[in-house]
Parts: structure tokens; sequence; C-alpha cells
């Protein structure tokens, strides 16, 4: 199993319900994005062509890719609509003191 490292990575108060940010640790690109209260991180290039879906459209559970419009489940990163044929790489998050933290491999 790989081990994984903590890194902060935003204020609770900038990740807004139903709005996706962009965050970088290292040269790993990750969006962030509040369902329910919940912060949840996941993958922020679309797997199916190079695009940002922190750019992309967010409602409910969803994120829609801005280039194709794949779509994936926030909460579990699943692929639910196509040209994207797989799911998106979700990263543990946590927060402490109104710090986001989020791990990744090392």
């Amino acid at each position: 199993m790989a081990e994984t490292s903590w890194h902060r990575v935003a204020a609770s108060v900038d990740v807004r319900e139903g709005e996706a940010i962009a965050v970088n640790v290292g040269d790993l690109q990750i969006a962030l994005c509040r369902v329910g209260g919940t912060i949840h991180a996941f993958e922020n290039i679309c797997p199916h062509a190079y695009a940002l879906l922190s750019d992309g459209f967010v409602e409910d559970n969803e994120i829609e890719c801005p280039l194709h419009a794949a779509r994936f489940e926030i909460t579990t990163g699943r692929c639910l609509a196509p040209p994207a044929d797989r799911d998106l790489v979700t990263y543990a998050v946590k927060v402490e003191e109104d710090e986001v933290f989020v791990a990744v491999p090392s």
C-alpha cells in the first residue's frame, strides 16, 4: 500500500457549496468541492481530454466537464456520462481549525 502525506491546500471558507476550486500539490492538479457541507477532493483533469473540471458546472453531487460534458459524481469520483470512460482519482480530505488538508501519495 502506498504511503500518503497530508498537505494544506485551502482555507475551508474558500470552498463554497456548489462550486469547485483548483489547488495544486506538487505536480498534482486537484479540485475541491463542497457537497452537503462536506469537502471532497478529486483529480482536476478530465480523463477524456485535458480540461479543468474546476471550470465545469456543479449541480447537486455532480460535476460536468466544460469541454465535452462528461459527468462525474463528486463524492465518489464515479464516471456518470461519456465521453470519459473511467472514474476520477479521489483524495482523502480533513479539515482542522478551518484549514483543508488533502492526503496524496508520497
